[in-house]
């Protein structure tokens, strides 16, 4: 059974997907000197906004192997020594996407018709509704800074109002946009024409305080503002100033650079600002999903398998790991098999890809290789999302190659490792949806990359197999299967043998004793 924290408040029926194979233990509001203390007898952590997840729990976490995060957000991890330490953090974008656009509609028709400044007017025995007369959301101009996924669905829901929307952000293709409805523009250009301007893009050090004072002066005087993304891109103080210098109609803020924000904020006070306490994604059907997705991959991780979200490893659509995967699995047995049969101390490696595989993203087939190569070999922990940078850190220089065309099979990789001047190069196949290694240094073998392996490069001569298999046959040693490739009869040759005992060092010395062979390797695959 693997143990699994939950740091923060979730559902514990959200998390039904972990009880068959795990321990689930619910701690929410542990101090941080506590959860560094309990934290290293987990194998998973689980987390909303709450829990900090610092290097000093990252580094205590010694049998951590997945961090999940409840929610969109991941700024309160740290994702680079996650990373280093080989903990796959990942988040569940799309659980509260729903929520997270229902509320920036909810507030623009709240800033729209003056709904709290009315509701506060009336509880307090007053009927002032000349004071409170405002403005209909249909054609008007919805600017949406980030067209991602809560972007798309407000833009949605905004076209059902009859509303335009124009929408800013580098990474979207135009071609995108007018499927949406949406026209892309410059942000100057946004900031503009936009009657609304929310925004919707990650905490970053080029999107912090994107909207500050100098975007503020582009708007219209009439122009509304809305923050239900991350506290920090929009300039809190430059929006006040903004609001008092009457460049700016008002605003609606969920999402603060302090949370909660100190109770003398302007912010709080000001009376054309409308917040919220970081409600967006806080919806009973959000939250429950939000901890379902990141159940589900933190249970994934636990078993071996890949996350769909995760945030420090290459997102790769569902159909495309489906090919992908037996060569992630080829890669791997191709690295280990490197660093039994080469000499692990690696400097060059290089991945090549051969034939319809190079149309896709081969970050996780060159991450395997690695792995494959370096697991065992150094003292970290190594995994799919560590093992270029430990690779970067061992030295180790990586070149890859695309072919679209292959030799002898339809797909193939290459994998080839260069230590200290010696070098060795091994191509390897999926046939049936199992791994196959069918070249080693250009003798063409067929066998799966399974089990253990007996490996003699030799003289093809008559008598040589046979005497191979007979001294294994002396010592017990069963063989499963035997494959030799060779350039030419009586040239050079490989035996690869399948052998379901492990074969002691004294028969290895027998073999490479015999008069025409000269390399004797064993690997386990």
């Amino acid at each position: 059974m693997f143990k699994v924290l939950v740091s923060d408040p979730l559902p514990r029926e959200a998390l039904a997907a972990l009880e068959p194979v795990a321990e689930v233990d619910l701690k929410p509001k542990l101090p941080p000197e506590e959860l560094i203390r309990i934290i290293p007898q987990y194998d998973a952590l689980v987390v909303r906004s709450g829990t900090k997840v610092t290097e000093e729990v990252l580094r205590a976490g010694k049998k951590l192997k997945v961090v999940g995060r409840a929610g969109v957000g991941v700024d309160n991890i740290d994702i680079p020594v996650a990373t280093s330490l080989g903990i796959v953090v990942a988040n569940a974008p799309t659980g509260n996407i729903v929520a997270a656009a229902e509320h920036t509609i909810g507030l623009m028709f709240a800033l729209a018709r003056n709904i709290p400044q009315a509701y506060v007017s009336v509880r307090n025995g007053e009927w002032k509704r000349s004071r409170f007369v405002g403005k209909e959301l249909r054609r008007k101009v919805l600017g949406t800074v980030g067209l991602g996924r809560v972007a798309t669905e407000v833009a949605r829901r905004a076209q059902g109002l009859e509303m335009e929307v124009v929408a800013y952000d580098p990474y979207i293709s135009s071609e995108h946009a007018e499927r949406l409805g949406v026209q892309l523009l410059s942000l100057d250009e946004l900031l503009a024409r936009a009657d609304f301007v929310t925004v919707h893009v990650p905490l970053t050090e080029s999107t912090r305080g994107l909207i500050g004072l100098d975007a503020f002066r582009k708007m219209k005087s009439s122009a509304f503002v809305l923050n239900v993304a991350r506290g920090g891109v929009v300039d809190e103080d430059a929006l006040v100033q903004a609001l008092d210098e009457g460049l700016i109609a008002g605003a609606a803020i969920d999402v603060f650079a302090q949370e909660p924000p100190s109770p003398d904020s302007p912010i709080l006070k000001h009376p054309k600002i409308i917040v919220t306490p970081h409600l967006g994604g806080s919806t009973v059907e959000a939250q429950e999903q939000v901890a379902k997705d990141v159940a589900e991959q933190v249970l994934t991780v636990l078993q071996g398998g890949l996350a769909k979200y995760a945030v420090n490893m290459p997102m790769v659509p569902p159909e495309d790991m489906a090919v992908l995967g037996p060569y992630i699995s080829l890669a791997e047995k191709l690295g280990r098999l490197a660093a039994q049969v080469g000499d692990p101390r690696a400097r060059q490696v290089e991945i090549s890809a051969y034939g319809d595989i190079v149309k896709y993203d081969l970050e996780y087939v060159e991450a395997a290789a690695l792995k494959g190569l370096l697991d065992g070999v150094v003292d970290d922990r190594v995994n799919l999302v560590n093992a270029k940078t430990i690779a970067a850190q061992r030295h180790i220089s990586l070149q890859r190659r695309k072919n679209p065309t292959a030799e002898r099979y339809g797909v193939m990789l290459e994998l080839g490792i260069v230590s200290d001047g010696k070098a060795i190069a091994l191509r390897g196949t999926v046939m049936e949806g199992k791994p196959y290694v069918v070249n080693i240094d250009g003798f063409w073998v067929s066998f799966p990359a399974e089990g253990r392996v007996l490996l003699v490069r030799h003289h093809d001569r008559p008598g040589v197999i046979g005497k191979v298999g007979s001294l294994l046959g002396q010592h017990d040693i069963n063989i499963s299967f035997m494959y030799v490739g060779r350039v030419r009869p009586r040239g050079e040759a490989v035996m690869v043998m399948g052998v379901d005992e492990h074969v002691p060092g004294e028969v290895l010395d027998e073999i490479r004793s015999m008069p025409q062979t000269y390399w004797v390797r064993q690997a386990v695959l």
